[in-house]
């Protein structure tokens, strides 16, 4: 978030002072703490997942209403980041850790305890609301921490593997949770991490004086959030009242001029939260776009594939789990050949189509999966090629959206860039969850409801929807990104500041 000369060096409770300029001594634990909550906020966007089915049936919710679980969390999340910024800015990095650290816990503790479907949404909401104050705080602890170029560079390396390995983890550890324990584990687990990390960081932080320069753009905050929840509602509303329904596109209106008045109030305001000039480049407005897309499809792949392996095949929660990691380990290959070899060679213009291009092929393949479908002939080969192209999507993406920005606007592009990502998962799986529920409505019209096998193909018909509509998603991306990227590799810069996804 935006840095300003009030705040003063991390250091260890209780220890002698340390040099004016000099690195706190107890910095590399300070990583480990810092590392440890951004792996909680990470891995809680996943680990819900493979737990939903359980969920699900304990708690008696629609399909309908299962995307507010992964919704409420990222919405929350998304809306919410460049306003945790400044609300660290306004009242000390370290108290808008502890404050977001004690607030995600209890949030966590009220999800597990849930004894209804609204309890375990609204809880989900508060845990995207104190991640939201998290992650921005403990991004800019880490950078006040390592002022060394050298030791950054190192310290960003671990949080960013932290923060890619985080998704992986989660789905592994939501299955192992869920089917030893309880799905409700996935949610208690969180209080074992935000413990160690409050303690950590309670004892290694130390207060910085505030930043009482800073304002917060509450409007902004409002409207933003607002526009977001109408499009989200809107697109969730289409299932139960029909496109036509007032209570659908009167949503989805509200939404949309909500965002406008917010567009419009950006260009106005003293200290707006999302300064328009970040998103006027032509790299950088791709990158968003790109970024809002593949955040879409992801998300709702994750979603999907895992109630076809539960329900369709009886996969267990660890088998679910483990299915996905050979999707998560070709999108770390690709970001990483991406962002080294491709990216400073060839330029985002031939490598982010590409990447679109490539997981539209993946989803459109997993449209094939039927009953019988095996793990290895069927279900691999396309979880592969969907995240290969991810992986050519998101680490360029996630880079250029904050390549060239001011100094002063590199905490809010970094902010943007992660927002949208989780808008994107919002707004995807909202209007996934209704075309894959009202196409498994419609088949199931003149059938059986109650023979399995009618309600097996249903179940098909829903996912295959959902896979085709990510492949449009996609392909709507591929038309995007080779129209709005510039040709030719983008200008190295020194002072760019590091963009990790939170």
């Amino acid at each position: 978030m935006p840095r300003t000369t009030s705040d003063t060096s991390v250091g260890t409770v209780g220890a002698p002072p340390t040099p004016a300029g000099a690195p706190p001594r107890h910095r590399w634990w300070i990583l480990a703490v810092i590392g440890l909550a951004q792996l909680m906020v990470v891995l809680d966007a996943t680990i819900v997942n493979i737990a939903l089915p359980s969920a699900q049936k304990d708690l008696g919710f629609s399909d309908g209403d299962r995307q507010w679980i992964v919704t409420a969390y990222a919405l929350a999340f998304g809306s919410l980041l460049l306003l945790g910024g400044r609300i660290a800015d306004l009242f000390g990095r370290k108290m808008t850790f502890l404050v977001g650290l004690a607030g995600f816990a209890g949030a966590s503790a009220l999800g597990g305890a849930a004894g209804s479907f609204e309890v375990l949404v609204a809880a989900r909401a508060v845990q995207g609301l104190f991640g939201a104050l998290l992650a921005p705080a403990a991004l800019s602890l880490l950078t006040t921490t390592f002022t060394d170029a050298r030791e950054r560079a190192k310290a960003f390396g671990v949080y960013g593997a932290i923060a890619g390995a985080g998704g992986a983890i989660g789905l592994l550890l939501g299955g192992v949770l869920t089917e030893h324990l309880d799905w409700r584990w996935t949610l208690y687990v969180n209080l074992v991490f935000a413990a160690v990390a409050f303690l950590g960081g309670a004892l290694l932080l130390a207060r910085g004086s505030r930043d009482r320069t800073a304002t917060i753009d509450v409007p902004g905050a409002v409207l933003v959030s607002a526009g977001l929840f109408g499009l989200v509602y809107g697109f969730s509303n289409a299932e139960s009242h029909d496109w036509d329904s007032p209570a659908t596109w009167g949503f989805l209106a509200a939404g949309a001029v909500l965002l406008a008045v917010f567009a419009g109030w950006q260009t106005r305001a003293a200290h707006p939260l999302l300064p328009l000039r970040v998103l006027l480049d032509r790299n950088r407005g791709a990158s968003f776009v790109s970024v809002l897309i593949s955040g879409a499809g992801m998300f709702g792949v994750f979603l999907f594939l895992t109630y076809y392996l539960q329900q369709s095949l009886g996969y267990t929660p660890i088998k679910t789990g483990l299915a996905f990691l050979p999707m998560v380990a070709a999108l770390m290959l690709t970001s990483t050949v991406a962002s080294t070899v491709l990216i400073p060679r060839l330029g985002p213009k031939p490598v982010v189509p590409l990447g679109m291009g490539t997981a539209a092929a993946g989803m459109a393949w997993l449209t094939a999966l039927d009953l019988h479908s095996g793990y290895a002939t069927d279900i691999l080969p396309p979880l592969v090629v969907a995240g290969l192209g991810l992986g050519l999507v998101m680490a360029p993406a996630m880079s250029l959206a904050t390549a060239g920005v001011d100094a002063e606007d590199a905490g809010v592009a970094s902010a943007a860039v992660n927002t949208m990502q989780q808008v994107g998962g919002s707004l995807g799986t909202a209007l996934l969850n209704t075309l894959s529920t009202s196409a498994a409505t419609d088949y199931l019209t003149g059938r059986n409801p109650k023979d399995p096998a009618v309600v097996a193909q249903a179940g098909l018909e829903a996912y295959s929807t959902a896979y085709w509509w990510s492949a449009v998603f996609f392909a709507a991306g591929l038309l995007i990104s080779v129209l709005l990227y510039r040709r030719g590799a983008p200008a190295a810069d020194a002072q760019a500041a590091p963009v990790v996804h939170m």
